[in-house]
Protein backbone atom coordinates (compact mmCIF):
# COMPACT_ATOMS: atom_id res chain seq x y z
CA UNK A 1 0.00 0.00 0.00
CA UNK A 2 0.60 3.29 -0.76
CA UNK A 3 0.49 6.69 1.48
CA UNK A 4 1.01 10.06 0.45
CA UNK A 5 2.65 12.11 3.29
CA UNK A 6 1.98 15.94 3.02
CA UNK A 7 1.95 19.22 5.00
CA UNK A 8 2.05 22.75 5.37
CA UNK A 9 0.40 23.44 2.31
CA UNK A 10 -0.83 26.85 3.91
CA UNK A 11 -3.50 27.08 1.26
CA UNK A 12 -1.23 26.24 -1.52
CA UNK A 13 -1.39 22.87 -3.59
CA UNK A 14 1.90 22.57 -6.01
CA UNK A 15 0.69 21.42 -9.85
CA UNK A 16 2.90 18.58 -9.37
CA UNK A 17 1.32 16.90 -6.23
CA UNK A 18 -1.47 14.72 -8.62
CA UNK A 19 1.54 13.45 -10.45
CA UNK A 20 3.51 12.60 -7.50
CA UNK A 21 0.78 11.34 -5.53
CA UNK A 22 -0.26 9.38 -8.51
CA UNK A 23 -1.18 5.42 -7.37
CA UNK A 24 -1.10 6.19 -3.81
CA UNK A 25 -4.33 4.77 -1.88
CA UNK A 26 -4.43 7.57 0.87
CA UNK A 27 -3.25 10.97 1.70
CA UNK A 28 -2.30 11.70 5.45
CA UNK A 29 -1.85 15.94 5.63
CA UNK A 30 -0.30 16.95 9.32
CA UNK A 31 -1.59 20.29 8.94
CA UNK A 32 -1.35 24.03 8.23
CA UNK A 33 -3.61 22.72 5.25
CA UNK A 34 -4.92 26.24 4.97
CA UNK A 35 -8.31 26.06 2.83
CA UNK A 36 -10.67 22.89 2.89
CA UNK A 37 -11.05 23.74 -0.90
CA UNK A 38 -7.18 22.33 -0.89
CA UNK A 39 -8.75 18.97 0.58
CA UNK A 40 -10.92 18.76 -1.80
CA UNK A 41 -8.53 18.84 -4.81
CA UNK A 42 -6.00 16.25 -2.80
CA UNK A 43 -9.56 14.01 -2.34
CA UNK A 44 -9.51 13.92 -6.16
CA UNK A 45 -6.08 11.73 -5.67
CA UNK A 46 -7.36 9.75 -2.93
CA UNK A 47 -9.14 9.56 0.39
CA UNK A 48 -7.39 12.19 2.65
CA UNK A 49 -7.01 12.21 6.32
CA UNK A 50 -5.99 15.74 7.90
CA UNK A 51 -5.55 17.21 11.44
CA UNK A 52 -5.54 21.20 12.15
CA UNK A 53 -2.17 22.87 12.23
CA UNK A 54 -1.51 26.24 14.19
CA UNK A 55 -2.43 28.36 11.18
CA UNK A 56 -5.37 26.46 10.40
CA UNK A 57 -8.14 28.31 12.54
CA UNK A 58 -10.64 29.19 9.68
CA UNK A 59 -11.37 25.32 9.79
CA UNK A 60 -11.74 24.55 13.31
CA UNK A 61 -15.68 24.85 12.88
CA UNK A 62 -15.44 22.34 10.24
CA UNK A 63 -14.73 19.22 12.42
CA UNK A 64 -11.13 18.90 12.22
CA UNK A 65 -9.49 17.25 15.04
CA UNK A 66 -5.53 18.45 16.15
CA UNK A 67 -5.45 14.58 16.43
CA UNK A 68 -6.10 11.86 14.16
CA UNK A 69 -5.81 7.47 14.02
CA UNK A 70 -5.89 5.41 11.52
CA UNK A 71 -5.26 1.68 10.35
CA UNK A 72 -3.61 1.94 6.99
CA UNK A 73 -2.10 -1.14 5.35
CA UNK A 74 -2.40 -3.11 8.76
CA UNK A 75 0.00 -0.21 10.38
CA UNK A 76 -1.32 2.01 12.93
CA UNK A 77 -0.54 5.91 11.96
CA UNK A 78 -1.06 8.46 14.68
CA UNK A 79 -1.37 11.74 12.31
CA UNK A 80 -0.50 15.14 14.65
CA UNK A 81 1.21 18.75 13.46
CA UNK A 82 4.06 19.47 16.15
CA UNK A 83 5.34 15.97 16.87
CA UNK A 84 8.96 15.95 17.12
CA UNK A 85 9.39 13.41 20.01
CA UNK A 86 11.35 15.63 22.03
CA UNK A 87 8.88 18.71 21.76
CA UNK A 88 5.80 16.80 23.29
CA UNK A 89 3.84 17.57 26.40
CA UNK A 90 3.32 14.80 28.65
CA UNK A 91 0.01 14.15 27.33
CA UNK A 92 0.90 13.45 24.16
CA UNK A 93 3.96 11.32 25.33
CA UNK A 94 1.17 9.36 26.91
CA UNK A 95 -1.17 9.43 24.24
CA UNK A 96 1.80 8.32 21.64
CA UNK A 97 3.69 5.65 23.99
CA UNK A 98 0.50 3.91 25.71
CA UNK A 99 -0.86 0.56 25.04
CA UNK A 100 -2.25 1.71 21.72
CA UNK A 101 1.01 3.26 20.45
CA UNK A 102 1.10 3.69 16.65
CA UNK A 103 3.38 2.45 14.32
CA UNK A 104 4.08 5.84 12.97
CA UNK A 105 3.59 9.56 13.69
CA UNK A 106 3.51 11.41 10.90
CA UNK A 107 4.15 15.44 11.56
CA UNK A 108 4.82 18.42 10.11
CA UNK A 109 5.25 22.33 11.71
CA UNK A 110 8.97 22.62 11.44
CA UNK A 111 8.76 22.71 7.58
CA UNK A 112 11.95 20.23 7.34
CA UNK A 113 11.44 16.54 6.10
CA UNK A 114 12.93 13.88 8.80
CA UNK A 115 12.23 10.50 10.18
CA UNK A 116 13.30 10.06 14.50
CA UNK A 117 12.70 6.88 15.78
CA UNK A 118 12.17 6.38 19.48
CA UNK A 119 10.97 4.01 21.74
CA UNK A 120 10.04 2.00 18.66
CA UNK A 121 7.67 4.72 16.99
CA UNK A 122 8.81 6.33 13.90
CA UNK A 123 8.48 9.94 13.47
CA UNK A 124 7.98 11.26 10.08
CA UNK A 125 7.76 14.29 8.80
CA UNK A 126 7.17 15.17 4.92
CA UNK A 127 8.53 18.63 5.40
CA UNK A 128 6.75 21.76 3.33
CA UNK A 129 4.64 21.09 0.31
CA UNK A 130 4.54 24.77 0.08
CA UNK A 131 6.76 26.78 1.97
CA UNK A 132 10.05 24.97 3.01
CA UNK A 133 12.76 26.80 5.08
CA UNK A 134 16.65 26.06 5.10
CA UNK A 135 16.85 26.85 1.69
CA UNK A 136 15.25 23.42 0.89
CA UNK A 137 12.33 22.55 -1.73
CA UNK A 138 9.33 22.01 -0.98
CA UNK A 139 8.88 18.34 -0.47
CA UNK A 140 6.38 15.46 0.16
CA UNK A 141 6.68 11.68 0.97
CA UNK A 142 5.72 8.40 0.14
CA UNK A 143 4.97 6.02 2.99
CA UNK A 144 4.59 2.17 1.45
CA UNK A 145 3.90 -0.65 3.53
CA UNK A 146 5.19 -3.98 1.74
CA UNK A 147 3.77 -7.24 2.25
CA UNK A 148 6.01 -8.03 5.03
CA UNK A 149 5.23 -4.96 6.92
CA UNK A 150 7.75 -2.86 6.40
CA UNK A 151 7.05 0.56 5.86
CA UNK A 152 9.91 2.34 3.56
CA UNK A 153 9.63 6.29 3.67
CA UNK A 154 10.84 8.15 0.22
CA UNK A 155 10.90 12.47 0.34
CA UNK A 156 10.10 13.72 -2.98
CA UNK A 157 11.23 17.03 -3.70
CA UNK A 158 9.05 19.49 -5.69
CA UNK A 159 11.29 21.34 -7.82
CA UNK A 160 12.83 18.70 -10.15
Amino acid sequence: MKIGLISDTHGHLDPRISAVFAGVEHILHAGDIGSESLLDALRVIAPVTAVLGNTDNNLRDRGFRNVERCKLGGRAFLLIHAGRPHDLSGDMRQMIFDKDKPDVVVFGHTHQPERIVENGVTFINPGSASRPRMHQPPTVAIAEIHADGRIEVRWLKLDA
